[in-house]
């Protein structure tokens, strides 16, 4: 009977005990812990609504598509909006790539680009320098390429860099030859003049 009791006036202890010895690990897991400094909140963006209203915009944006010919088309840029018809944006910043069916590709980069849905072309503005995998680098002001077929073409003076040496010409095309598969060609006219490099 007594051992009973003991048993009894231990469990009703431990009931009061084992709680209260909870609360003070608690406690002191609270008391060491560090604390917050608000300071050191993670910073958040500063955004201008107000600004965004008026002018909505993206950032970092990709479009990607392929014309009726097999051509991928990549074209990323730092920062576009839309504007007029719908689908139409400006971009800045702008870097495209070309991926021909027959393996070879070409890099467009630009100040700016506006592509134009509706009238089915990528215009890219501001200077622009085009390199291709077979060794050309080539420098104008301005480039209109379609969107539906590969048709790529200066709007002025071209600089060139090819593995034959200095080329400047008064424009350029780059387009799919008609009837021979899957061959392109880059045309270069208007009062071409080329620097020929031995053994280029």
């Amino acid at each position: 009977m007594a051992r009973a009791d003991i048993h009894s006036r231990v469990v009703g202890w431990l009931k009061v005990v084992l709680p209260l010895m909870a609360l003070a690990i608690l406690s002191t897991l609270f008391l060491l812990a560090d604390r917050i400094d608000p300071d050191a909140a993670i910073p958040y963006a500063q955004v201008d609504v107000e600004d965004l209203a008026r002018d909505p915009r993206m950032t970092a944006p990709t479009f990607a598509g392929t014309t009726d010919d097999g051509t991928a088309v990549t074209l990323t840029a730092e920062t576009a909006r839309p504007v007029g018809q719908e689908g139409s944006a400006q971009a800045a910043t702008v870097l495209a790539r070309l991926d021909m069916p027959d393996g070879s590709t070409a890099e467009l980069s630009a100040a700016s680009v506006e592509l134009d849905t509706e009238g089915g072309q990528l215009r890219l503005a501001g200077g622009v320098a085009i390199t291709t995998s077979s060794g050309y680098l080539v420098l104008t002001d301005g480039v209109i390429s379609a969107l539906d077929r590969t048709r790529t073409e200066s709007t002025g003076a071209v600089i060139a860099e090819s593995p034959a040496g200095r080329l400047t010409a008064g424009g350029f095309a780059l387009t799919r030859a008609e009837g021979q598969g899957e061959t392109y060609l880059l045309v270069f006219t208007g009062r071409v003049k080329l620097v020929y490099k031995p053994g280029g």
